[in-house]
């Protein structure tokens, strides 16, 4: 017998657990920001990496992480811990600061953050204007957003986990330029992009984002893959897309068969509950990851040859 959705204890607990967007939306939405404030003191003590590789956070065995950050010789790391439900503040001489996750306000827990790093001795002045959101509202001052449902951030964490451990796989069967497997907080996105090694043309303006930003992420070809949780009135999907989009593109065929390309949103879509619900989600995952390149690479006629790796150790393809 198969768990109902109302089995949470069971749920929360499989490698692909459920994940409507209408059962999270207030709690996704103020997690977000709670990212973004974390995020901001990471961009703040690291320095600037091509591509803003230096800003993201990746995900562990118990939620997600900046990893080291310093300030002069003192290090500091910031984690989200999906099993206690806290935030650790912590340094490597030992001092630490927890700060439970539970409702607050965007207002509170960027007050608690902030004071945990002036106790620290580590005070990190940031921006306090969330980013790639309509109508931001400074962190300091949004007392709208305050949800957190625990089970559901707990689903999260782990659809992150086991989505990294499949883009994974597939980030080893390039030996081109790739970025890290992390997540981009702006848009709460958890991101791989392989690289061509040829330049792009310039791309346009993104809402949300200084054109800096977008100009350096955008600076070489890319066939990039990506998790999105989703917003009000669109469940989470995986994603993929090639810029600049060869000609060609949007018409390969692409597997799994609920794959399509949509025009809004100008990339190869596939629903998160596709995979979740598959006989075999890490093989829907991989051919949706595969052939989306492959539509990328064939159509912008990339040397494939002298960046790809075949049958590398470890894949899931090869077990």
């Amino acid at each position: 017998m198969q768990p109902t959705e109302s089995d949470s204890s069971v749920l929360s607990n499989t490698a692909w657990p459920p994940l409507r967007q209408t059962a999270w939306s207030d709690t996704c939405a103020t997690l977000q920001l709670w990212m973004q404030i974390v995020g901001k003191v990471r961009m703040a003590l690291t320095p600037a990496t091509n591509h803003c590789w230096n800003v993201t956070l990746y995900p562990t065995v118990r939620g997600l992480t900046t990893g080291p950050m310093w300030q002069g010789t003192r290090s500091l790391q910031i984690d989200f811990d999906f099993l206690d439900h806290a935030l650790l503040v912590e340094t490597a001489d030992g001092a630490r600061r927890v700060i439970p996750l539970q409702p607050m306000t965007v207002a509170e827990f960027y007050r608690q953050i902030m004071v945990a790093l002036e106790r620290l001795g580590l005070a990190v002045p940031i921006w306090p204007v969330p980013c790639e959101v309509a109508q931001p509202i400074r962190f300091d001052q949004d007392q709208i957003h305050n949800a957190y449902d625990a089970e559901y951030a707990h689903r999260f964490w782990r659809v992150l986990l086991q989505t990294t451990r499949v883009f994974t796989v597939f980030r080893a069967r390039f030996q081109g330029k790739v970025s890290p497997v992390h997540l981009f907080w702006g848009a709460l996105d958890l991101a791989c992009t392989r690289f061509s090694g040829r330049t792009a043309p310039e791309h346009p303006s993104i809402p949300g984002l200084p054109d800096r930003v977008t100009r350096d992420a955008y600076s070489h070809e890319v066939s990039s893959c990506g998790f999105w949780p989703g917003a009000p009135g669109i469940e989470p999907f995986f994603y993929s897309y090639a810029y600049p989009e060869p000609a060609g593109y949007s018409e390969y065929c692409v597997a799994p068969v609920e794959a399509s390309y949509n025009r809004g949103f100008g990339e190869f879509v596939l629903p998160y509950d596709a995979v979740r619900l598959s006989a075999d989600p890490d093989v829907a995952l991989l051919a949706f990851l595969q052939s989306t390149y492959d539509a990328a690479a064939d159509c912008g006629r990339w040397d494939r040859a002298s960046l790809e790796i075949v049958s590398p150790k470890g894949d899931l393809s090869n077990d």
